[in-house]
């Protein structure tokens, strides 16, 4: 489970504790505990302190201890749904931004598109199941690091569904499991990383995530 400001996973007990910790892991961290200084919930002299202990800390269990207590007010305490219906006929509709991702989406396109966005989106569960019907539209799935697709009980008859996973994405970092149910006719359902704007492409800049 992600807390809103806390975004390292506290790993299990054992040996799951000292998994090392990635550099984007760390500037994960970082950025956090930036924001939480710009909110006043840190003071100067703390934001250096972690600051210094997250560039240089080793693993999962260093990082978690760092974010423990800057989850963001109400957030924890905030519900997650149970389920979200999403209708698109030969329109368009789409969920992106911080959005609070439920425990089950159920997308039904005709002709249309549907796009679910979880860059930024907000994950207070580890799993969503998303059932899916697409006659002749399409549905697309934006994912980010640690989020992993099952698509094994979608059925397809002329359509398309692909899964395609970030670059080397690191194992044993799972955040959501997304378990893709339903059928695809003519249409299409895809999985696939955010892409980058021409100009984050022409300086190098890395992508960015909740």
């Amino acid at each position: 489970m992600t807390i809103e400001g806390s975004p390292v996973q506290r790993p299990a007990a054992g040996r799951a504790q000292e998994l090392r910790a990635a550099h984007s892991d760390r500037d994960t961290v970082v950025e956090v505990l930036r924001v939480a200084a710009g909110d006043g919930r840190l003071t100067p002299a703390e934001l250096d302190q972690r600051l210094e202990a997250a560039l240089t800390a080793k693993t999962f269990a260093d990082l978690a201890i760092l974010t423990a207590d800057l989850a963001t007010p109400g957030t924890a305490d905030r519900p997650v749904k149970e389920t979200i219906r999403i209708d698109c006929h030969s329109g368009s509709a789409k969920r992106d931004g911080r959005w609070i991702v439920p425990r089950r989406i159920e997308a039904r396109v005709t002709s249309g598109s549907i796009k679910l966005d979880l860059t930024q989106a907000r994950i207070l569960e580890p799993d969503l199941e998303l059932d899916v019907s697409v006659r002749s539209g399409s549905v697309t799935l934006v994912t980010r690091p640690g989020i992993e697709v099952d698509t094994d009980d979608v059925a397809v008859r002329s359509g398309s569904v692909g899964v395609r996973q970030h670059q080397g994405q690191p194992t044993g970092q799972v955040i959501l499991r997304v378990r893709v149910s339903g059928q695809v006719g003519s249409g299409s359902f895809k999985a696939r990383p955010p892409r980058r704007t021409f100009l984050a492409w022409l300086l190098r800049r890395p992508l960015e995530f909740a």
